[in-house]
C-alpha cells in the first residue's frame, strides 16, 4: 500500500473515533447534569447505540455494497449526521434527545463498516496494513478525550458541538478517499447477519463462548455508561482526560497479544481478562478521589486488558474455529449479539440499577456507588465461573 494512501485512510481512522470519542465518554454526565436525567434514561439513552449496532448490518449489506461507492455513502451519513450532533447540542429535553441519538447513532454506526471496508480494499495484506491504520482510531479517541477533559466542558453541549465539527469535516473529506466502488452483487439476510456461522454451534465450546460473550457484555455496559459521570462525582478533575488511559493501556496489551495468546492459549487468556472485570469494578466500588485515588486509575488502566483479553481473544478464536467459509458471518455474527444484543441488555440493567441505588435530596440525585459497581463485579464473577466451568479447552491450537 503506497505511504500516501496510509496517510489518508489513517486520517479517516482518526476523525471518525475522534467524531465518536467526543460525545460518547461524557454523554452521561451531560444527560444527567444538563438535562436532569435519571439514570434509567440514561442507560436508555447508550442503548441506542447498540439497536444501531444490530440494524447497521442490514444497511451496509443490503444498501451500501450494492449501490454506492463506499466513500460517497461515508460522507452523506457523517455530513447529516454533523447536523443531527449540533440538533442534539440544542435540544432541551431528554424526549427529543433520545429521539435524536437514536437518530444519530443509526447514521453512524454504518460509517464504522464503512470505513473498514475502504481501508481494506485498498490493502494486498490486510493482516499486516490495517492493525497500523486501525491504530489511529484510538489515537483519535485519546485525543477527544484529552481535549473534552482540558476545556473542563463534560458537563456541557460543546461536546456534541465539537463531534458535530468534526463529523462535516469528515463527511466532506470522505469524497476524497480512494474509491470504493460498490460489489453490486446479491446479497441475502443469511449473509448480512451471519446466519451461516450458526454451524459453529455444532460445537459445544463456542455455544458456550457464544453465551459468555453476550453475557459479559452486561458488566461492560456499566463502564461505558457509568464511568464519567461517577469520575465526576467522585470530584476526580478532567476525568474524561484521565479515562484516555484506558485506550492507551489497550494499545500497550495489543502489542503483548501475539506472546501471550501462544503461551496461554485461549480459556485463560479469557479468564485473566474477566478477572480483571471483576477486579476493575471492585477498584471502583472501593476507591474515591481523596484517599483512594490510585483505585480509581488503576480502575481505568485494566481496561486494556479486560478488552484485549476478552474481545480480542474472541475475535482470534472466532476467526479460528470459522475457517475460511464462514469466517466473515462468523465475525458478524458475534458482533450483532455483542456490541448489539449483550449491550443493549447492560445499558438497560445499568441504567435501572444504577436508579436502584440512589437517592434525592432536594433536586439532587445521589449515588451510592460502591452499590452500584458492586453489581457488574457479580455479573463478572458469575460469568467467569460458567465460562471456567464449562469451556473445555484444547490448548490455544483451538
Amino acid at each position: 500500500m503506497p505511504v500516501a494512501v496510509r496517510i489518508r485512510l489513517s486520517i479517516l481512522m482518526l476523525l471518525q473515533y475522534f467524531t465518536w470519542g467526543a460525545w460518547y465518554v461524557t454523554m452521561g454526565t451531560y444527560l444527567i447534569t444538563a438535562l436532569k436525567a435519571n439514570a434509567v434514561q440514561v442507560g436508555a439513552a447508550y442503548a441506542n447505540l447498540s439497536v444501531a449496532a444490530m440494524i447497521s448490518p442490514f444497511f451496509v449489506g443490503m444498501v451500501a455494497d450494492r449501490f454506492f461507492a463506499a466513500q460517497h455513502v461515508l460522507g452523506v451519513l457523517h455530513i447529516i449526521g454533523a447536523g443531527v450532533l449540533f440538533w442534539l447540542s440544542v435540544v432541551p429535553g431528554f424526549n427529543g434527545f433520545w429521539w435524536l441519538i437514536l437518530l444519530y447513532t443509526l447514521l453512524y454506526m454504518p460509517t464504522m463498516s464503512l470505513a473498514n471496508s475502504i481501508s481494506f480494499r485498498q490493502m494486498t495484506d490486510a493482516g499486516r496494513e490495517f492493525p497500523s491504520v486501525r491504530v489511529f482510531g484510538t489515537v483519535g479517541w485519546i485525543i477527544a478525550g484529552l481535549l473534552i477533559g482540558s476545556l473542563g466542558i463534560e458537563a456541557t453541549a460543546l461536546p456534541f458541538r465539537i463531534a458535530a465539527a468534526c463529523s462535516l469535516l469528515l463527511g466532506i473529506y470522505s469524497f476524497s478517499l480512494p474509491p470504493a466502488p460498490p460489489v453490486r452483487k446479491k446479497v441475502t439476510l443469511s449473509d448480512v447477519i451471519g446466519l451461516d456461522a450458526l454451524v459453529l454451534f455444532k460445537d459445544r465450546r463456542y455455544g458456550v463462548f457464544f453465551i459468555t460473550a453476550i453475557s459479559i457484555c452486561i458488566p461492560l455496559a456499566f463502564y461505558y455508561s457509568l464511568a464519567n459521570p461517577f469520575l465526576n462525582d467522585k470530584g476526580m478533575v478532567n476525568a474524561a482526560g484521565k479515562m484516555t488511559l484506558g485506550q492507551v493501556s489497550e494499545m500497550g496489551f495489543m502489542l503483548l497479544m501475539p506472546f501471550l495468546f501462544s503461551r496461554l492459549g485461549v480459556k485463560k487468556m479469557m479468564l485473566l481478562g474477566m478477572g480483571c472485570w471483576i477486579m476493575r469494578y471492585v477498584l471502583f466500588a472501593l476507591g474515591n478521589n481523596e484517599t483512594g485515588a490510585w483505585m480509581l486509575y488503576a480502575g481505568i488502566l485494566l481496561h486494556g486488558v479486560c478488552y484485549d483479553f476478552f474481545f480480542v481473544t474472541g475475535q482470534i478464536y472466532t476467526n479460528h474455529k470459522a475457517g475460511e467459509a464462514v469466517k466473515s458471518a462468523a465475525q458478524g455474527l458475534i458482533t450483532f449479539a455483542t456490541y448489539g444484543v449483550g449491550m443493549l441488555i447492560g445499558s438497560y440493567v445499568s441504567g435501572f440499577t444504577a436508579q436502584l441505588y440512589s437517592s434525592k435530596a432536594g433536586e439532587t440525585i445521589h449515588y451510592h456507588w460502591a452499590s452500584i459497581w458492586l453489581v457488574p463485579a457479580v455479573i463478572s464473577g458469575i460469568v467467569l465461573i460458567f465460562f471456567a466451568c464449562l469451556f473445555k479447552d484444547h490448548h490455544h491450537k483451538n
